[in-house]
């Protein structure tokens, strides 16, 4: 099976990085066939899932993600397997070494992105957008004092859109980072220009603050979704520009 069997597209390149939509909507013959692709203890994690739902992103999303890996490698499915740091971010494992490759994966509902690259730390997350009844809660709990004040001047969809455009975007600030909880979502900003409409932007966050990274809004009206990659050096950035030869 491919990674387009599974449900996934490219929506989106920039630079070194792909991202892949992984259509997550009920699908009786793509989840079984999503599920030949998932190892034993995949399928172990898979049956943990109390509900369909969660039981159905896992295994789809899991199964694209491996069809990407492969293809990505060259490598065959029996050869890849998963690992986690220590702050539970996972990585691939090819012949029980770390693959050559970085990726990251979210999933909210119908949605599910994957992103990858060759190379450097990346995050992406993806909300599907609908009513939450807890926004005040988590508007005073999530965001930086400049974000609470925006946010409450904003009102009904407005503000909805905003709150999920704004989290979709520290969150995958935060997954690209990759040390969890060291990460107070209140003691960074996302730049006020992103709320103003702006695609893309430079980030600084408090934990390794020598550390650049590109942020991209890539939400549309269906769900909102964010895209954190590490600025590379000047080597590695002249390594990633250098054609490709098949």
């Amino acid at each position: 099976m491919s990674a387009a069997g599974c449900g996934a597209r490219t929506i989106h390149r920039s630079g070194r990085v792909t991202v892949v939509y992984v259509d997550l909507g009920p699908s009786s013959a793509r989840e079984r066939e999503a599920l030949t692709w998932l190892d034993g203890s995949e399928q172990a994690r898979r049956r943990q899932f109390a509900r369909s739902g969660p039981r159905r992103e896992f295994t789809l999303c899991r199964a694209a993600l491996r069809a990407l890996l492969c293809r990505e490698l060259d490598c065959g499915n029996e050869e890849l397997s998963f690992g986690a740091s220590d702050h539970g971010k996972p990585f691939g494992l090819l012949g029980g070494f770390a693959a050559p490759v970085s990726f990251n994966v979210s999933h909210s509902g119908r949605h599910g992105l994957i992103a990858m690259a060759p190379r450097g730390r990346i995050g992406v997350d993806v909300e599907d957008r609908k009513g939450r009844r807890d926004m005040d809660d988590d508007i005073r709990l999530l965001f930086a004092p400049g974000e609470q004040a925006g946010l409450a001047s904003a009102e009904g969809s407005t503000k909805a859109e905003l709150f999920y455009n704004l989290w979709t975007m520290k969150e995958a600030l935060v997954k690209a980072a990759g040390v969890g909880l060291r990460i107070d979502t209140t003691s960074f900003e996302i730049p006020p220009a992103m709320s103003r409409g702006a695609t893309s932007c430079l980030v600084r966050l408090p934990v390794a603050p020598s550390v650049r990274w590109r942020l991209e809004n890539l939400g549309n009206r269906r769900y909102a979704a964010a895209l954190a990659v590490e600025e590379l050096g000047a080597a590695d950035a002249a390594e990633d520009s250098e054609p490709q030869v098949a």
